[in-house]
């Protein structure tokens, strides 16, 4: 494996070294990236929990926000 790898980095005119480098900062950034898509759905998700509570802040946000699309649709409709 470490020849063929040696190998292929040559065929690229690249060191091996510089190489393994930046795989190891593709991989650290990918697991960066799976821990923040994690943190992101775990909150999304308990924001959804509480947003069922219709006496929530965040229920009340929502229909605010609903509130808003839907005049922003009818307002859209009546321009068209």
């Amino acid at each position: 494996m470490k020849a063929a790898f040696t190998q292929a980095a040559e065929s690229e005119d690249r060191p091996a070294a510089q190489l393994l480098r930046d795989f190891m900062r593709a991989y650290v950034e990918r697991q960066k990236r799976k821990a923040f898509e994690g943190e992101a759905r775990r909150q999304s998700l308990a924001v959804a929990k509480r947003a069922r509570d219709p006496e929530s802040d965040e229920a009340k946000s929502l229909k605010e926000l609903d509130t808003l699309f839907n005049e922003e649709q009818l307002r859209d409709e009546w321009k068209a």
